[in-house]
């Protein structure tokens, strides 16, 4: 480490000896209060139709021409990578949600609610780590139930409606009052 750069970091630990920065407190990292979890089952819907187009896909015959195999090559590539970037994605989302808008008090109010987190985050690692339809499925399941969860907590009722995606599924949807 440079001299210049010890020096100011000495410098910065005798200001927070003399002076402890203050604790700021906030819900998340900036305290917006906007939750919702329309994006993660937007996202596992993603995840089950790309594996639902992976299973459609014909594999190139014994002598295809090399331009036939590039193609199902890069279609292969194409839906595996939007697949893993929405798995992500669902797990991204839940964490927020579960991190910066879930409390303790909800913890209290859904006892299985990290149960459910957790085979949610397990879950979109398990799509990511094969193709089966059914694995998606129980992934946009865990989601669902995950946004029934949120709304109640926020006193709102739910309904699911079809998401009229070429996957199928429904969507989780919060009731006007």
């Amino acid at each position: 480490m440079p001299a210049f750069s010890r020096l100011r970091a000495g410098a910065l630990r005798a200001r927070d000896a003399l002076r402890p920065p203050t604790p700021v407190y906030a819900h998340c990292d900036i305290p917006c209060g906007i939750y919702d979890p329309h994006e993660a089952q937007i996202a596992a819907l993603t995840v089950l139709r790309m594996d639902q187009l992976i299973g459609e896909l014909a594999g190139p015959v014994t002598d295809a021409k090399p331009e036939d195999r590039a193609a199902y090559v890069a279609k292969l590539a194409r839906y595996t990578s939007v697949k893993e970037l929405h798995a992500e994605r669902v797990k991204s989302e839940i964490r927020v949600i579960w991190g910066d808008y879930f409390t303790a008090d909800h913890a209290k109010q859904f006892p299985h609610l990290a149960e459910l987190t957790l085979k949610i985050l397990k879950q979109a690692s398990k799509t990511r780590q094969g193709t089966g339809v059914a694995d998606a499925q129980e992934l946009l399941s865990l989601v669902q139930q995950f946004a029934e969860i949120f709304w109640q907590s926020k006193g709102a009722k739910t309904k699911r409606q079809p998401s009229l995606q070429k996957s199928g599924g429904e969507l989780v949807v919060p009731v006007p009052a």
